[in-house]
């Protein structure tokens, strides 16, 4: 089972309102009894617009995080000690599955590069949020599975 508070599952779910009709993605760092939101940007438009053949898809219907503020938020978890509780993404007039590309992203050489960390998916149709669902890796299906997710 994967655990939020209401505040950050209340800006989760304003990010993905706020980011509609393009998907919105980010981190979620867990420091005990507290979560901290971290909103990334979603470049997808910028690779899809340099390059639409190796990036055939736009906003609307992918994500990809900016590397450096990937990397800025990890080591903040690493300078506080705080745990990579979840990653979270939405998905514009569409389910809260975790798809192939979610786990392309994922899993970028096979294994997933943050095994303990969640992954929430944010259905959100015409700006009003349907449903929150998190996934997390299991070793023994070799596969992301649906969890449980809970406001604390």
């Amino acid at each position: 089972m994967l655990t939020l508070t209401q505040e950050a599952w209340e800006e989760i779910e304003r990010h993905a309102v706020g980011t509609f009709p393009e998907e919105c993605c980010g981190i979620i760092l867990g420091h005990g009894q507290s979560d901290d939101v971290h909103r990334c940007t979603n470049i997808q438009n910028t690779l899809h617009a340099r390059d639409p053949q190796t990036y055939p898809r736009d906003a609307t219907i992918a994500y990809a995080m900016d590397a450096k503020e990937l990397e800025s938020i990890i080591k903040q978890a690493d300078a506080s000690k705080a745990k990579i509780k979840a990653f979270y993404h939405s998905h514009p007039n569409h389910e809260a599955y975790f798809s192939d590309e979610d786990k392309a992203f994922a899993t970028p050489f096979g294994e997933p590069t943050f095994p303990e960390s969640g992954q929430i998916v944010i259905s959100v149709y015409d700006r009003i949020v349907k449903r929150v669902r998190a996934y997390a890796w299991s070793q023994e299906k070799r596969d992301f599975i649906e969890i449980a997710l809970k406001k604390i």
